[in-house]
């Protein structure tokens, strides 16, 4: 890849990925909705936006769909390396899903001990329903639905 255009927008998005990851567990109560709104509004004003209504709502609509949605999942996945699982839990789902990062290494449903280690690790544990019988087994993966 030469072209210095999709360089540079290769480079703003990996930067952009990339300071979503350092930030995301910087606005209490992770994994809500509120969350996102801080880091959106930390993001607004550091790019030198007001506080005002009307400018943060431009700069949401500046970020437009396609990026707000990807710097969301990013925000609300987790890579666990150690324990070969990636959690997404976006809180405007009604499930969290845990499945494997390499199916291969570990084919299957990832066993229920190393979902709830990842969910303790993570942080997640308390907002999910703990009865392990509420926990759906998909093909390949586990659905953990939220706690009321």
């Amino acid at each position: 890849m030469t072209d210095p255009t999709a360089l540079q927008a290769t480079l703003v998005d990996f930067a952009l990925t990339e300071l979503v990851r350092q930030h995301r567990d910087s606005f209490p109560p992770l994994w809500t909705s509120e969350s996102w709104a801080k880091l959106l509004i930390w993001l607004a004003l550091n790019c030198g936006c007001s506080s005002e209504t009307a400018a943060l709502e431009a700069f949401a609509a500046a970020l437009g769909p396609a990026l707000t949605r990807r710097l969301r999942r990013v925000y609300f996945e987790r890579e666990l390396n150690d324990l070969n699982l990636q959690l997404m839990a976006d809180p405007a789902e009604q499930q969290v899903l845990a499945l494997p990062l390499d199916p291969l290494a570990s084919p299957g449903r990832p066993d229920l001990d190393q979902v709830a280690l990842a969910l303790q690790q993570v942080g997640l544990a308390d907002r999910l329903v703990t009865d392990r019988d509420r926990w759906q087994a998909l093909e390949g993966l586990w659905a953990l639905p939220w706690a009321p």
